[in-house]
């Protein structure tokens, strides 16, 4: 009886043991000692659930194994960078945001011209008996003072790389030639000076600026946007009343050989050229960067070429000059008059444009 006993027991040990080891050291159900693979029966719960699928038509869920990583070394790649443009920088989105272009803005800058350029020349000058009006007869440059262009901007940005503007850009400090070279009427030139002509051109374009830093990266650490931009609008050139003055002393008639109160030459020749204002086609073309002030604040650090089209005079030339005349003795005395002449559609002309480096600051809402 004792005997019988034990062995239940120990039977029963026996019998429980597979379902406790399975419990504390949990093994993969497919492994085999032997290298076979065995595929497990689905549960009943799985069996229903994959039949009340086919039931519904609809295919049931497989398990998809993730992709094994692949290890890399290295600095992480730049918050926006993608595969199919390796290499592109971008800000990181702190950065972004700070120097992001948004609403309406207006601007004001100031710059100095390094390199305006014009040069002014008589179109009468292949005209009959043009030597008789002085002026640029040969291609002389404008006179050069200070030129401080002034600009007022309003616009708006498009999105974080487009912004466009409306500007009014004002450039003064130039003027007419100081000397111009003249004809003497006899195929050679003659110094002439010349007073007065003082140019002004206002500007009103319609500009479009693009940052760029999409395509260079990172400037200063991040806190500069190149951009690059491009105008067109009008420009009103204006070119104020001139005077050239030829001091010369041109011989008509030996006064040897005439007689008394004929005339026998002229000197001291003044042509008072009648100024003009033009609308001209003008276009800008604008490189800098952007960096972030407090408070809204924009400053923009650019270099700026300018073409503002053609300068030109009215085309009215009043001319004043001393006349000689014998005094039958063969000599010749001074005219107690002044001869004068009015010349119409004889016009003189030059192209401006400029070179500027200056800085703007934009208020940003």
């Amino acid at each position: 009886m004792k005997k019988s006993s034990i062995l239940t027991f120990f039977t029963g040990i026996v019998s429980i043991f597979p379902f406790v080891s399975d419990a504390a050291y949990p093994v993969y159900n497919g492994y085999r000692p032997n290298g076979v693979v065995v595929q497990q029966p689905a549960n009943n719960a799985a069996r229903q659930l994959a039949a009340a699928s086919r039931n519904n038509g609809r295919p049931m869920a497989r398990n998809v194994a993730a992709t094994q990583p692949t290890r890399v070394t290295g600095a992480l790649p730049r918050v926006g960078s993608s595969a199919t443009n390796a290499g592109r920088q971008y800000y990181q989105q702190e950065d972004y945001d700070r120097l992001a272009e948004s609403g309406l803005y207006v601007g004001l800058s100031a710059g100095y011209a390094v390199a305006p350029r014009g040069t002014m020349v008589a179109d009468y000058a292949g005209d009959t008996d043009s030597f008789l009006a002085p002026g640029a007869f040969q291609e002389a440059d404008f006179n050069k003072d200070t030129v401080i262009p002034l600009q007022v901007s309003v616009g708006a940005a498009i999105n974080s790389d487009f912004r466009v503007d409306f500007s009014y850009l004002r450039y003064s400090g130039l003027s007419y030639p100081s000397t111009v070279s003249t004809s003497d009427g006899a195929g050679g030139y003659i110094n002439a000076t010349v007073s007065g002509g003082a140019i002004t051109a206002n500007a009103t374009m319609l500009n479009v600026y693009y940052n760029i830093d999409s395509f260079t990266g990172y400037m200063a650490g991040g806190s500069l946007r190149p951009y690059i931009g491009a105008g067109v609008g009008l420009s009103l050139n204006s070119l104020a009343d001139y005077v050239v003055y030829d001091g010369s002393f041109y011989s008509e008639n030996d006064p040897a050989y005439v007689g008394a109160g004929t005339p026998t030459g002229v000197s001291d020749i003044y042509a008072y050229h009648n100024g003009g204002t033009m609308e001209q086609f003008a276009f800008a073309l604008e490189a800098g960067v952007t960096t972030e002030m407090n408070e809204g604040l924009k400053l923009d650090f650019f270099v700026r070429y300018a073409n503002l089209g053609l300068v030109k005079s009215s085309g009215s030339i009043v001319v004043s000059q001393t006349e000689w005349l014998a005094d039958g003795a063969g000599g010749e005395y001074e005219a107690p008059y002044d001869s004068v002449y009015h010349y119409t559609n004889w016009f003189e002309s030059g192209r401006l444009s400029t070179l500027d480096v200056g800085a703007r600051l934009r208020l940003q809402f």
